[in-house]
């Protein structure tokens, strides 16, 4: 059987562009290894009648509904190849399977390469963070860190005085900040420090205290981070399709790739802002796209 579209990825973008799919009476394989990048938060915010939700529980209410329609069958499988077909794509399995496609959605998203600092693990999701938009609310008032070596420490220094005016900005050992950007911060009261922190500490996944190389502690309720994005899924050098400069998958306004079959959607493609709603919202457009492109080649447009 040729499928009329493979999607990598069971995210919200992915899921999102089954629905649509489904309901366009295409047939659709979804591949998912249950391997979200949100699986370590504990709710996620800001979508419309699923503030709050679980990662797990969005899965499964998503599932359930995308499932109901017949011509979508699930692959709960992780993707090891791709390669180019003359009817269109042939997607490889890590359970050894070959599934054929006219079409192929890339929804994977990304993984993340968090800061080496003892302890780190046991926080994030819970009380270190990395989006004030999704977590900032549950954080408000709290006595805050943003950490980061980055420039984008700024912006997100910024951001997170709309929650709390008690901020500590850390740079990490690093520089990011100009001169006027530093002062910008320390005439509000946000004190900036460059030495290396070293090592997280407190109970229960709820941050207390932060230590720096030179074994100072301070006091701290909870902290933004800045990780590194890479793609989940990569597969440039088979397909040969163009990356833009967060090494997200480059795409038109429609959800297309520079290779003809190939659409992505979702953070596989524009990496931020990262969030559930704008997600979806690139699933079922680029969905819709894909229905399109497949009703005007069948037409023999």
């Amino acid at each position: 059987m040729i499928y009329d579209c493979a999607i990598v990825g069971g995210g919200p973008a992915g899921l999102n562009a089954a629905l649509v799919l489904g309901r366009a009476r295409r047939n659709v394989a979804i591949f998912d290894d249950d391997q979200p990048r949100n699986r370590v938060t504990r709710a996620s915010h800001g979508f419309i009648t699923r503030d709050g939700v679980t990662p797990a529980d969005f899965r499964r209410i998503a599932y359930e509904e995308v499932l109901k329609y017949p011509s979508v069958r699930h692959w709960q499988t992780g993707v090891t190849g791709v390669r180019k077909t003359k009817n269109g794509f042939c997607v490889l399995t890590a359970s050894g399977k070959a599934v054929e496609a006219r079409k192929l959605i890339f929804a994977s998203g990304l993984k993340e390469v968090l800061p080496n600092i003892e302890g780190l693990h046991e926080y994030y999701g819970k009380s270190v963070f990395n989006c004030p938009y999704c977590d900032g609310w549950e954080m408000r008032d709290r006595p805050l860190a943003v950490i980061s070596e980055e420039p984008s420490v700024f912006h997100m220094a910024k951001l997170l005085y709309n929650w709390s005016k008690d901020l500590i900005v850390c740079t990490n050992g690093g520089a990011p900040l100009t001169d006027e950007q530093r002062q910008r911060l320390e005439s509000r009261g946000i004190r900036v420090i460059r030495t290396q922190v070293v090592a997280f500490s407190g109970h229960d996944g709820q941050l207390e205290s932060i230590r720096f190389a030179d074994g100072s502690l301070i006091e701290r309720g909870g902290a933004f981070i800045t990780p590194k994005f890479l793609p989940k899924a990569e597969f440039k050098d088979a397909l040969g399709y163009e990356t833009n400069d967060d090494g997200g998958i480059a795409v038109d306004a429609a959800g297309r790739s520079s290779v003809k079959g190939i659409y992505a959607a979702g953070d596989a493609a524009y990496v931020r802002p990262s969030q559930v709603v704008y997600a979806a919202a690139a699933g079922s457009k680029v969905a819709i796209t894909v229905n399109m492109d497949l009703t005007d080649e069948d037409f023999g447009e």
